[in-house]
């Protein structure tokens, strides 16, 4: 049985990984940067498996749609109230598991791809940055945490404001990643 504070933390330890990432080894641990994408394989990892366990609960229950945790936000007199929330359904369950998957296979390649390499001349070969001291190395996962933590939130919206919210964030995640 999948709980709302389970199915909250899909979205937050992604979230987390960024907070710890850009504002605590980025800042702080710029030598120790190497740790950047383990911490940030981790935290998908455990969503995913989160997600999986969501949607073995959601296929298994006969519940088409289950409005989860709509919590008020923001009230502004008698007609502006705004509530966050989850809306889950089979299909966020499914794109939880597509989400959260795809996102663990691009960090775990990008871990293998950013690491240097020696050919057979001993000269090293390096597509990322030149150390792992770099701060892009833990910048790139950091921004890919909040990519994923933003997908994640874009496809749980329980409104439209909050996906909008979320909508944005992926689009500057996409400029921040590509820049």
């Amino acid at each position: 049985m999948i709980t709302e504070q389970l199915v909250w933390a899909i979205f937050f330890i992604p979230l987390a990984s960024f907070c710890i990432l850009s504002l605590v080894v980025r800042p702080f641990f710029n030598s120790k940067s190497h740790f950047s994408g383990p911490i940030a394989v981790l935290s998908i990892g455990i969503s995913f498996i989160l997600s999986v366990m969501t949607l073995i609960t959601v296929v298994s229950n006969k519940n088409l749609g289950q409005d989860w945790g709509t919590h008020s936000w923001l009230k502004i007199g008698d007609h502006f109230h705004f509530t966050v929330g989850i809306l889950l359904d089979p299909l966020t369950a499914i794109m939880l598991v597509v989400v959260t998957g795809v996102s663990l296979m691009v960090q775990i390649y990008s871990m293998g791809y950013m690491k240097p390499s020696s050919n057979e001349s001993g000269i090293g070969e390096h597509h990322g940055p030149e150390e792992l001291g770099n701060p892009v190395y833990a910048r790139y996962f950091a921004y890919m945490s909040l990519f994923t933590a933003s997908m994640l939130g874009l496809v749980m919206a329980a409104n439209v404001i909050q996906m909008f919210v979320f909508w944005e964030l992926v689009g500057l995640c996409s400029y921040l990643l590509i820049g």
